[in-house]
């Protein structure tokens, strides 16, 4: 797949892989998805089928920046868990507020969908993804649609960590 396909502003780099646990970690709760301890995130890597991440560098200062932090860092990320048959889940979308509004979460989900299409076997694929409210238009506009398929309906393991969390 070329990573050229997706038009992003300067400073931007889609990279196909996955950031380093600690950006995982970073990324998912400075984007508001709920955080990830240590253990999960030195693990989520290898339990995924494909990832992609983007990063950023400031492209007004020389490159390689000498100036500690301004190496391109993680700003947002989105990894597909799957069978790499017919079942895929698309997972950790997050771009970083401050990155967001920039088309960077579309770039992310056209990479994934890109890679299913490219290496799932022929056939119909079944791809879904639990959308947070703010991302529900970004998943529409690349033909997610919401509700039941097939007479399903999404259902979630409810666990005590979560029951706690909706009690506070």
């Amino acid at each position: 797949m070329s990573t050229s396909a997706f038009t992003l502003p300067a400073g931007y780099a889609l990279v196909e892989g996955y950031p380093a646990p600690e950006a995982y970690m970073r990324l998912r709760a400075d984007s508001g998805l709920s955080p990830r301890t240590p253990a999960q995130a030195a693990c989520y890597a290898a339990g995924s089928w494909h990832g992609v991440y983007i990063t950023y560098a400031d492209p007004s200062l020389p490159s390689p920046s000498p100036v500690q932090g301004q190496e391109p860092s993680p700003v947002g990320m989105g990894r597909i868990l799957g069978d790499g048959s017919w079942y895929f889940v698309i997972a950790d979308m997050a771009v970083l507020p401050g990155h967001q509004r920039k088309g960077l979460g579309d770039a992310i989900l056209k990479s994934l969908l890109a890679r299913i299409r490219e290496r799932a076997p022929e056939g119909e694929t079944y791809v879904s993804l639990m959308a947070d409210p703010p991302g529900k238009k970004l998943y529409e506009r690349n033909g997610f649609i919401e509700g039941v398929r097939w007479n399903e309906v999404g259902m979630v393991l409810e666990t005590e960590e979560g029951k706690k969390k909706e009690k506070v």
